[in-house]
């Protein structure tokens, strides 16, 4: 072992590339391989997102459309089937209520619920939320169990 067979550890040097910008003698001075004026040769450009070159970008070409309410209120949708599915996975016993929900993961603190009637029910559980459709309602209490509106 001397000075004359000393090399990096494997994958520890990676091959820098060229060095740019660096005087004419190097072959990569002067414009820097970036060409001759324009924005891209400028330091500091960035390209907006969406930006076409000048020409019109397609979120200006294309018309807005439609109605938006400022006053609508969502609701997070959970339905009946997932409710049984609960149950028979034994994460449930007896009653749903929001913290059950969040804990569960299919709500978060911010979300208004709303029983949704899709699937069959045949447990009897008790069900607070924020909104039932009348179908999932009726089918709470036809399976015996109690709908509590927050």
């Amino acid at each position: 072992m001397d000075l004359s067979n000393l090399k990096p550890a494997e994958g520890s040097v990676k091959g820098q590339g060229k060095r740019i910008g660096r005087g004419q003698g190097s072959g990569k001075g002067g414009t820097a391989t970036r060409g001759h004026k324009g924005a891209k040769s400028r330091s500091g450009y960035s390209k907006k997102v969406g930006f076409e070159g000048g020409q019109m970008p397609l979120q200006r070409r294309v018309p807005k459309f439609g109605f938006t309410n400022i006053n609508r209120i969502e609701h997070q949708g959970v339905n009946l089937d997932t409710l049984q599915k609960l149950v028979d996975d034994k994460k449930i016993k007896d009653t749903v209520d929001f913290e059950t929900l969040m804990a569960l993961g299919l709500i978060t603190k911010n979300d208004l619920v709303k029983i949704m009637g899709r699937g069959e029910l045949t447990s009897k559980l008790k069900v607070s939320a924020h909104k039932f459709t009348a179908s999932a309602k009726a089918a709470i209490e036809a399976a015996g169990g109690e709908v509590v509106t927050l």
